[in-house]
């Protein structure tokens, strides 16, 4: 039977036709260059890119589909950055608006999840002096000490770049102390849009571009992983799109720490940039397949399903995309407060199972590393067993 490749290779293409080339550079294996990777955008049809990203997906990871067990805790939507994209963060003056945890709120949710088969804690949030580098060092030690096998993936450049220069410590000072104190992993976010002229017009005041980079390759450096994200859709250009996807992927050739890249989509409610409509769900999907094909030394994509919702998640299975996050459990408001279509994202593991087979693929519990915990292909759920997502047990096939 054909594969895609082979069916886009037998079209009506000229032998120096543009469609022709790249289907062949991506068969070889060869990188495509960021004018090719700009042609797609502006001319390919979702057809044609998604069968090249699914050729991409499949050479690398197969069939397999990866989830985990999370939970999230965002410690503050109170922030002293203003974004105008950002509809989760509230100004000091607007405390009313927000939340501020205490660290025994904090430990009091991960001790929720003591007996749990959870295998992560993602935690992020908004900046805020209080929340220094002290503070965040005896939570992830007490965390550590608490379920010392609990996974921390913690905190992104932005917030680390005020921490660190609050506390007068270099970034590769402070990093040693955030991996002194348990964290694992560090989360994606931050990086919105790297063309500096528009990501001072979205995100000015914190964090550069240049020491976003700088961060991970620092961080890389001390031998952690970590996961990169681009925020689409706003006023950003296809232009700037390409430049972002080759910065990660030069850094990605330099240092081989990221796992994976999470496309994250602008939604326009209640923020400062309302007046912007949304990106077509045919745009999603395109940028995901793209994204699959220029980031070639990537092992994964994932889409956020709390993000875009469940039916274009599965969509995206087939555009690229091998990875779905995690089960969530309710535990983060960051899209459901843009208007995303999920207002109260969580899903049982029996639901992320069935959704990754509905689309023909396999589904595999993975770790924050991408060790496979179980696989649930084969995997018979009993009806009155699974009413949600606490009352799972684990299940393990290996």
């Amino acid at each position: 039977m054909d594969t895609n490749i082979d069916i886009l290779l037998s079209g009506t293409y000229s032998d120096q036709s543009i469609e022709r080339r790249l289907v062949e550079k991506v068969k070889a294996n060869q990188r495509i260059t960021p004018e090719e990777g700009l042609w797609l955008y502006e001319n390919a049809e979702l057809s044609f890119v998604s069968m090249l990203a699914d050729f991409v997906r499949k050479r690398k990871n197969g069939l397999n589909t990866f989830f985990n067990r999370n939970f999230h805790i965002e410690p503050t939507n109170l922030c002293v950055y203003s974004c105008s994209f950002c509809s989760y963060s509230r100004l000091i003056k607007q405390r009313h608006e927000g939340w501020e945890y205490t660290h025994d709120d904090m430990m009091e949710m991960v001790k929720k999840y003591d007996d749990q088969p959870v295998t992560e804690v993602h935690i992020v949030g908004g900046v805020l002096p209080q929340y220094d580098l002290a503070f965040y060092t005896k939570l992830f030690k007490e965390i550590k000490k608490h379920r010392p096998e609990l996974h921390i993936k913690a905190l992104t450049p932005v917030e680390y770049h005020y921490i660190f220069k609050k506390a007068k410590v270099s970034y590769k000072e402070g990093l040693e102390q955030i991996i002194a104190s348990g964290v694992e992993s560090m989360p994606g976010g931050g990086a919105e849009i790297f063309d500096e002229e528009i990501r001072d017009k979205i995100a000015g005041g914190k964090c550069s571009t240049a020491q976003w980079l700088e961060m991970h390759e620092i961080w890389h450096g001390l031998g952690k992983k970590s996961n990169a994200t681009m925020l689409y859709g706003h006023i950003e250009t296809y232009a700037h799109r390409i430049d972002h996807l080759d910065r990660l992927r030069s850094l990605q050739d330099k240092t081989g720490g990221f796992q994976t890249f999470i496309p994250l989509k602008f939604r326009n409610k209640d923020n400062e940039m309302s007046y912007l409509p949304e990106c077509s769900v045919i745009e999603d999907l395109k940028n995901y397949a793209i994204s699959r094909i220029y980031l070639d030394n990537f092992d994964h994509i994932k889409a956020y399903w709390p993000m875009i919702g469940r039916t274009v998640a599965q969509l995206s299975l087939n555009c690229g995309v091998d990875d779905l996050d995690g089960t969530i459990d309710d535990t983060t408001k960051i899209y459901s407060m843009a208007g995303s279509e999920e207002q109260n994202p969580a899903m049982s593991t029996k639901d992320l199972v069935m959704l990754i087979r509905e689309t023909g693929f396999k589904p595999l519990e993975r770790d924050t590393l991408y060790n496979i915990m179980n696989d649930f292909s084969e995997t018979v759920f009993e009806e009155d067993e699974f009413k949600g997502y606490l009352s799972l047990p684990v299940v393990n096939n290996n």
